[in-house]
């Protein structure tokens, strides 16, 4: 049984979601028989943080996830898409604010489109966690920390809120095949 682990140690953008569902793909298309993601990212773009989050949730192999330093904004959510979630014991999350870089003019209908966006985009960030740390001891309150109030969380709080599902250090196992994105 081959364990392929994807390193992924950058920004949530479109280069690093093409190159981390190649590895996958790969990895499933070479026999791998289990999946696991190290992260260590400060976040990044909330459309490739959904999209891979989508695309490991539905991999026919299973998929863990481990927190190897921080795992901040957008990379809470491909965090969660682990099956099983570790992270070190000297690591953290962040949830905070979206923000968007806007360039040059902006009309009313482009301000209220991004609006909408950032309102859809907050909810559904909301309806993971929800779903992925169901019966959670400390429910997180995903909306206002993304609204106002940014929060961290050290790994035993993580675990109390389900966002963790054990605090240990990364051991790699002996014949695992390893993958880097890391852009």
């Amino acid at each position: 049984m081959t364990t392929h682990i994807v390193h992924f140690t950058g920004p949530i953008n479109s280069a690093t979601c093409g190159e981390l569902i190649e590895h996958c793909t790969r990895a499933v298309r070479d026999g791998a028989h289990q999946l696991l993601v190290n992260i260590a990212t400060m976040g990044g773009e909330c459309s490739y943080g959904f999209a891979i989050y989508n695309f490991l949730t539905t991999l026919p192999i299973p998929v863990d996830t481990h927190n190897l330093g921080t795992v901040e904004s957008m990379g809470n959510i491909i965090y969660l898409a682990g099956r099983h979630r570790t992270a070190c014991r000297h690591s953290k999350f962040l949830f905070h604010p979206f923000h968007w870089t806007l360039n040059g003019a902006v009309d009313h209908a482009r301000m209220a489109e991004y609006a909408m966006s950032l309102d859809h985009d907050l909810a559904l960030y909301d309806r993971i966690v929800r779903e992925r740390t169901l019966g959670a001891a400390e429910p997180l309150d995903i909306p206002t920390y993304l609204r106002a109030a940014p929060r961290i969380l050290e790994p035993e709080e993580g675990l109390r809120c389900g966002l963790v599902h054990a605090v240990e250090e990364l051991a790699l196992p002996v014949d695992s095949i390893s993958h880097g994105v890391h852009l």
